[in-house]
């Protein structure tokens, strides 16, 4: 009796600290303090939305190119011997006739002082023969002399004479020696680096002394692969390209519009690419030759096409595509097909129609389903540009 009387006990004490908690549960239920509020899990995200609408456009493609001189001159000597001085500043602009270098003139000096008095022994040998040509004219005129012996002297005549145009050809050549020894600028152009110094002996034709380019007009080279090529409708050529634009590497565009001077009038077999040149007024010298820049060929018939900011594309696994705000103002992923970069915007080809909503900020805190608050981006500007300094 007392092991049950004291089980009782210890049950009886359980229940009463459990209804004592109840209890207190009930009071806090009932105190008078507001209710916490409940946070929202989903809030609505701000965007910036942009109305698509279409253009028509003139096809263009844009690809890398490269630049070089119009004109890109190695300088050989046509004479060889020892360079005396060098007559530019290296890398500075010459113009056509202007001299560069200057090769030890005295040996030429001699020769040519040579050919010339052999000139002159040789025109005295022509003046005798022709004396002695008419002496025995004139006596066979008379019958002293025979038919032979006039001849004889006919055929001494005629030979001093051929001896005498073979001495005056080496004295031109002796002099144009000479005159090579003087390395002139063949065209107008920016010189390169000396390739020797003075005191250096050099070979004719084959050393090269220094190089030259024709910096106005620049030439860029670049091409097309044959599915782009396709796209234009087939071959290009300077008929049917309406105009080419370069980009320079700062990203801005040169303030000259260039023309295409050579198209390759088939595929490469082993680029499969098409090879075209285009050229540009380049007064200023601001390009110079071996830069990498980007052309911009428009070409074929136009197109409608939209343009979105680049920001606005995005890039997956599955190619690019863009955001856009439905009825529901809820964001959906679309597939398009985009182009050519101009300025700032793409050109998007397929994906889009006329007055989606595309989104153009805030894209990295967005995936499919989100719930946005969009505002117009031509308000968005308008109100800022409001805003007082």
């Amino acid at each position: 009796m007392q092991i049950v009387s004291q089980q009782f006990v210890k049950k009886g004490r359980i229940h009463f600290l459990y209804n004592g908690l109840a209890c207190f549960m009930l009071l806090g239920c009932g105190s008078n303090e507001p209710a916490q509020p409940i946070v929202e899990m989903n809030p609505a995200i701000a965007v910036t939305f942009m109305v698509a609408e279409p253009v028509n456009m003139p096809m263009s493609l844009e690809t890398i190119a490269q630049t070089e001189g119009a004109k890109e001159i190695e300088v050989r000597p046509r004479v060889g011997g020892i360079i005396l001085q060098r007559l530019y500043n290296e890398g500075a602009a010459v113009e056509a006739g202007q001299p560069l270098f200057l090769i030890d003139p005295e040996p030429f000096q001699n020769a040519l002082n040579e050919t010339r008095a052999v000139l002159l022994e040789q025109e005295v040998r022509v003046l005798r023969a022709r004396s002695d040509e008419n002496r025995q004219r004139q006596l066979l005129a008379e019958n002293f002399v025979s038919q032979r012996a006039h001849e004889l002297t006919t055929t001494d005549l005629a030979i001093e004479e051929a001896a005498l145009q073979a001495a005056k050809v080496r004295v031109q050549q002796a002099q144009l020696n000479l005159s090579y020894t003087t390395v002139k600028a063949p065209v107008g152009g920016v010189t390169g680096r000396s390739q020797f110094s003075e005191g250096a002996l050099v070979s004719a034709n084959s050393s090269l002394l220094t190089t030259l380019a024709q910096l106005s007009p620049i030439w860029v080279r670049f091409s097309f692969s044959d599915n782009e090529v396709a796209r234009f409708g087939g071959h290009l050529n300077e008929k049917n390209v309406r105009s080419v634009r370069m980009i320079l590497p700062d990203g801005s565009e040169y303030q000259q519009e260039g023309k295409i001077n050579f198209a390759a009038s088939k595929i490469d077999p082993l680029l499969g690419t098409q090879q075209l040149r285009a050229t540009f007024d380049n007064i200023d010298q601001r390009i110079l030759p071996g830069q990498f820049v980007r052309v911009r060929v428009i070409a074929g018939e136009s197109e409608i096409v939209f343009r979105v900011p680049q920001v606005a594309v995005l890039s997956s696994d599955f190619g690019r595509f863009v955001y856009v705000i439905d009825e529901q103002n809820t964001v959906t992923q679309r597939p398009v097909t985009a182009g050519d970069w101009i300025g700032k915007d793409w050109i998007i080809l397929d994906g889009l129609n006329r007055g989606d909503r595309v989104v153009v900020d805030n894209l990295i805190k967005l995936s499919p389903g989100k719930i946005v608050e969009p505002q117009l981006r031509d308000a968005v500007s308008s109100s800022s540009d409001n805003v007082p300094s």
